[in-house]
């Protein structure tokens, strides 16, 4: 198979979502998009994934990671390894929240640059997909993603502030 044919691999459950999620974050080489509930039970707190984009981001000041949410308290209290890589990154990754009017939205899914993708049908679906090589998709995913993110906030601040 030429390394430019789009391979499409069916996920069945959260399990093979997660390492559809894992795989991308490895194949990532500029830019990571993810869109989400919330996050939660999706491996975004586990020690690989934490070193996967940890190394992801290290690899060059360039490298960008965006996370959106519908609603970010797991992130911002229950998931400690996504707020030191913010902390550590926090020019080079952004956690946003999605406003009121778009959360209707209920197709996660998550973009690797230009050419992979991993989505589901609904939040409460546990089916999806995994592409590969696929650029006419995923930069239609993408684009989607990016309309999102222009019209939401911060959700989670990189840095503590106190009194």
């Amino acid at each position: 198979m030429n390394d430019d044919t789009p391979l499409h691999t069916k996920l069945n459950g959260i399990a093979d979502y997660i390492a559809a999620l894992d795989t991308l974050c490895q194949q990532a080489q500029h830019n990571l998009y993810f869109f989400d509930k919330n996050f939660e039970g999706l491996g975004f707190n586990a020690e690989a994934r934490y070193q996967t984009l940890r190394s992801f981001l290290l690899g060059n000041p360039a490298h960008r990671l965006f996370l959106l949410a519908h609603d970010t308290r797991y992130l911002a209290t229950l998931c400690p390894r996504m707020l030191m890589l913010l902390q550590q990154f926090g020019s080079s990754m952004s956690i946003y929240q999605t406003p009121q009017n778009l959360q209707q939205i209920t197709e996660p899914f998550a973009v690797a640059d230009e050419s992979h993708y991993v989505r589901r049908f609904h939040f409460d679906d546990p089916r999806g997909i995994l592409a590969q090589h696929d650029p006419e998709n995923t930069r239609t995913l993408k684009a989607r993603f990016m309309e999102m993110w222009i019209a939401s906030h911060p959700g989670v601040s990189s840095t503590k502030l106190g009194l």
